[in-house]
């Protein structure tokens, strides 16, 4: 199979080998030291203090890392990354607030580094290559600088559509205020004020809450390009993992998003395949706020499953 662009179309660039080439590629320490911080003072926080967080804290913070998640998945990464659906500026500024709260990089570099990803999958330009093993794939990508071939392929990514949207602008620019004020403050200051919790506990869940849904959104770079079946193009390594599908609000149908990227659901069966971002975004689509959702057609995948599938298919979600 050919490469395919955001769009879907045949890309005619050549692709850089798949083996690993050796590059010289510095650490990062500052990265390595936060992250290993925050998962080592998360582990000790949820062990030491789980019982003195109030009921409310308990669904506050699922709830809270949920509804921002959806800024990435059906935001960052089906809207802006994929283009598989178009969203009216109240459904932008809203997907992009929600991103926010998640505490990721900036807009235009995660959608960025999530195109030179599809453009050269698990290949020494693909900036989290699931080749070089789990751990780099799921989060050691970021504890170093970029293979020089992720710098030298990416220059073909197309970013024009981002620099004229202006919503990825405004955010771009502002970012770092408005990330800390929705990802850490606001989530710190509310259980405080609104039932009593105290400051100690209320920030250590933000905490917890930061680690454990980036390790969900990491899961789909590692995980779900390692583990799972591949019913759609069996020489992919990208595969359908339903326990990636369930933590992530429906990445996880991740062969079948790898051959069809500029499907909005990113699954064959959407909503009712464990594919939250899904039913979100047709829920916009029904308020008027999303249209033109991008879909292949039947026979299109019907043709993929029979010709390059593995044989394994559960349409059953």
């Amino acid at each position: 199979m050919q490469p395919k662009t955001e769009n879907g179309k045949d890309s005619i660039l050549n692709q850089p080998p798949k083996e690993n080439i050796p590059a010289v590629q510095p650490l990062i320490w500052r990265n390595i030291i936060i992250i290993a911080a925050l998962h080592v003072v998360s582990i000790y926080l949820f062990i030491t203090r789980y019982t003195e967080a109030k009921f409310w804290t308990w669904i506050f913070a699922p709830i809270y890392a949920v509804v921002g998640g959806f800024g990435i998945t059906a935001g960052a990464h089906r809207l802006w990354a994929h283009r598989s659906y178009k969203a009216k500026l109240p459904l932008r500024i809203l997907l992009a607030i929600l991103y926010c709260m998640t505490g990721m990089t900036c807009l235009t570099r995660w959608i960025r580094v999530h195109r030179t990803h599809h453009r050269y999958t698990d290949t020494c330009a693909d900036p989290h290559n699931s080749n070089r093993g789990f751990f780099f794939s799921h989060v050691g990508w970021l504890m170093m600088k970029h293979h020089p071939a992720v710098k030298e392929y990416g220059k073909n990514v197309d970013l024009s559509d981002l620099a004229a949207d202006p919503v990825i602008r405004f955010f771009d620019k502002y970012y770092i205020p408005i990330m800390v004020s929705l990802c850490f403050v606001l989530p710190s200051v509310i259980p405080v004020y609104v039932w009593n919790e105290t400051w100690f506990i209320s920030i250590g869940a933000v905490i917890f809450r930061y680690a454990v849904a980036l390790n969900m959104i990491f899961s789909v770079n590692s995980f779900a390009h390692i583990w799972g079946s591949r019913p759609y193009n069996r020489t992919l390594k990208p595969a359908e993992n339903p326990t990636v599908a369930f933590i992530a609000l429906g990445e996880g149908w991740h062969n079948y998003h790898h051959v069809f990227p500029w499907d909005y659901k990113a699954s064959e069966l959407g909503f009712a395949r464990l594919n939250l971002t899904a039913g979100f975004i047709e829920f916009m689509a029904w308020l008027g706020l999303a249209y033109d959702l991008k879909i292949p057609s039947v026979e299109i995948v019907a043709k993929y499953r029979a010709n390059k599938g593995d044989g394994t298919i559960d349409l059953s979600g």
